[in-house]
C-alpha cells in the first residue's frame, strides 16, 4: 500500500465531525428517488486522479447525491459532468463521463482533492469542519508533485492558501482575494489559479461557460510548459 493509499484509508474512516457524519449517513439512508436502487457510499471521499499529477484541483466538498453516492470526487452529478468534460477537452481525462467509480474514467497529470471530505448540508461546511479536514489536505498535497493548484471557488482558494501557509510558505497579507482567472505565484515554483466553481449555480446561469473553463485550462498548460492540446469534442 502506498502512502497515498494509506492516507485514503484514514480519510474514508474519519468520523471527526458529528454534524457531517449524521448528514452524509442520513442522505445515504433516505436516498433520492432517482437513485433508490443505489448502495450509497455515505462516507468521506478521498482524492482521485494521477499520483504523479502536476495539476491539483481543489474543490469544495462532495455533493450529497454525487460523490456521497458514488464515492469518487465530482462523480454522478452535473458539476462532475461539466468538470470532466472540460478536463477531457484539455487532455487531462480519457473520457468526459463521470457516472460511477467503475466507469473507466482516468485522469492524466491531474488530481482532485477537496477542502471538506464529507457532504455538508446546503453545501456549506462550517469553519471548524474545514479546520478538522485541513490535515488531510495538507498531507495529500505533500504527497503530490503538483505545480499548479486550481481552486474551484472561494473556499477551495482559501483552503489552498491556508495549506501553503501551514507548510511555512510566505503568503501575502492580506490574502489575495479569489476571482475567476486570479493567479498567484507561490514559493517553491507552484502557482495558484482561481476558477469559478463548476456547480450548477454557475454553469446553468452562464457565470461559468465551457469557453471560460477552457481558457483557464489553456493557462494551466502554459504554466506547465506543455502545449495546449487540440480541442476535443464534447462527448
Amino acid at each position: 500500500m502506498t502512502k497515498l493509499e494509506a492516507l485514503h484509508e484514514e480519510i474514508i474512516h474519519c468520523r471527526a465531525c458529528p454534524r457531517l457524519v449524521a448528514w452524509r449517513e442520513e442522505v445515504a439512508r433516505v436516498k433520492r428517488r432517482a437513485y433508490r436502487d443505489w448502495d450509497y457510499w455515505g462516507r468521506p471521499v478521498p482524492g482521485f486522479g494521477d499520483p504523479k499529477a502536476r495539476l491539483v484541483i481543489v474543490g469544495l466538498a462532495p455533493a450529497a447525491h454525487g460523490a456521497n453516492r458514488t464515492g469518487r470526487m465530482f462523480t454522478g452529478d452535473r458539476s462532475g459532468d461539466f468538470l470532466y468534460a472540460g478536463l477531457y477537452r484539455a487532455g487531462f481525462a480519457n473520457q468526459a463521463l463521470s457516472e460511477h467509480r467503475e466507469d473507466g474514467l482516468r485522469l492524466k497529470d491531474a488530481y482532485i482533492v477537496s477542502a471538506a471530505r464529507c457532504a455538508p448540508p446546503d453545501n456549506k461546511p462550517l469553519p471548524e469542519e474545514l479546520a478538522r479536514c485541513a490535515p488531510f489536505l495538507d498531507r495529500e498535497l505533500a504527497l503530490l508533485p503538483g505545480r499548479v493548484l486550481l481552486a474551484l471557488g472561494g473556499i477551495g482558494w482559501n483552503a489552498a492558501l491556508a495549506a501553503m501557509a501551514r507548510k511555512g510558505m510566505v503568503v501575502p497579507s492580506p490574502r489575495p482575494a479569489f476571482g475567476h482567472g486570479a493567479e498567484l505565484a507561490l514559493p517553491g515554483g507552484r502557482t495558484l489559479l482561481g476558477c469559478y466553481h463548476v456547480s450548477q449555480q454557475n454553469t446553468q446561469t452562464g457565470r461559468l461557460t465551457p469557453a471560460m473553463f477552457d481558457a483557464v485550462m489553456a493557462r494551466v498548460h502554459a504554466l506547465l510548459g506543455a502545449p495546449d492540446p487540440k480541442p476535443r469534442g464534447k462527448s
